[in-house]
């Protein structure tokens, strides 16, 4: 049998797609991630199917309850808004479903990164999504610290609490680079606030930072130095060295060891 893996509104219920509906209405039963939260999408489409809750909680044990009945029927997951398993529970029931040779089908519709990506404002052609980042300071300034060199956009799902300490570290990190934080997407209250981190604190001071967030930043930009080649490989660096200094290969690596060693 067959495991759909249905994207839902992130908001607004007129997004859900007509084959996600088709599918909803097919299947013998839905996981949901929040049952009282999607009985109220259902409800809009008039579809009343068996709900099983699925959760990070308890993800590990319900994934083999719901494996026996996919043995036998048809099983459609859904997440409370958006794509299922994109920052929300899910992968560990598809990844035994796939082991177990149970077919899976995805329903694509509405994703938030790729909805606020689109009206960032910024270069949207290759980008990185990091999920939730870290929640302490420590941890935060670490983890943003080994993306500052992507030359990607970063996109992240984040807290309205923590949005504000977020910005702080992340100008720490990353500087002048431009940024979007975009909210309450496809709801009455959409925005997305835009500007420089550098002037992160003056861009949010009256905004009211609300419900689900996500925050993108621009990416690193590559500036070459002009006389200064680049430099990708330790074969580059000895062809630097014997044209600028005339040191031969051998030479260089003598060099090298005798200053490891010393």
């Amino acid at each position: 049998m067959s495991l759909y893996i249905v994207a839902v509104p992130i908001g607004n219920l007129g997004d859900i797609t007509l084959r996600a509906i088709e599918i909803l209405n097919k299947v013998d039963f839905i996981i949901a991630e929040d049952t009282r939260y999607s009985l109220k999408l259902l409800n809009h489409l008039k579809i009343k199917k068996k709900l099983i809750s699925y959760h990070k909680h308890n993800e590990v044990k319900k994934s083999e309850l719901i494996l026996r009945m996919l043995k036998k029927s048809d099983g459609a997951i859904i997440t409370d808004s958006g794509t299922p398993l994109i920052s929300d529970p899910g992968f560990v029931l598809v990844k035994k479903a796939m082991e177990s040779g149970i077919e899976l089908i995805s329903i694509p519709g509405p994703s938030a990164l790729i909805t606020a990506l689109t009206i960032s404002g910024i270069d949207p052609s290759k980008f990185i999504f990091l999920g939730f980042p870290p929640r302490t300071d420590s941890k935060l300034r670490s983890f943003l610290s080994k993306v500052k060199s992507l030359e990607f956009t970063l996109v992240f799902y984040e807290s309205p609490r923590r949005v504000e300490k977020f910005l702080k570290i992340a100008e720490e990190i990353f500087g002048k680079r431009e940024f979007a934080i975009v909210k309450e997407l496809t709801k009455k209250n959409e925005k997305a606030i835009r500007g420089s981190l550098n002037k992160y604190s003056e861009i949010i001071a009256d905004e009211i930072i609300l419900g689900e967030i996500v925050i993108i930043i621009e990416g690193s930009v590559s500036k070459s130095v002009e006389g200064v080649p680049e430099i990708n490989t330790m074969e580059d660096i000895y062809t630097y060295f014997k044209t600028k200094y005339s040191i031969s290969k051998n030479d260089l690596k003598k060099r090298i060891m005798r200053k490891k060693n010393s």
